[in-house]
């Protein structure tokens, strides 16, 4: 049973590392997210992006929040997942 949860974990994390990609990649295309797909990976992301937004400073020309939200949770796949 541990080992489910362990891999459903590790699946949840490597999903969302991907969804922040694809948000960040897209916004370059898209960035009013008018696009269904786009306001889905929106959607997803936001609650892991926005509490990070809201800790860096203001005035940045480049976002950092995905790098730091996929650092982030590389960390917490290595604490959490075992190897």
């Amino acid at each position: 049973m541990t080992e489910f949860v362990f891999t459903f974990i590790n699946i949840l994390i490597n999903v969302l590392i991907y969804a922040i990609i694809g948000r960040a990649l897209i916004s370059w295309f898209d960035p009013g997210f008018t696009n269904p797909v786009s306001r889905f990976l929106r959607e997803v992301t936001d609650p892991i992006l926005l509490p990070i937004r809201r800790l860096m400073p203001g005035g940045m020309m480049i976002d950092f929040s995905p790098m730091i939200a996929i650092f982030l949770l590389y960390f917490l796949q290595a604490m959490l997942v075992p190897r």
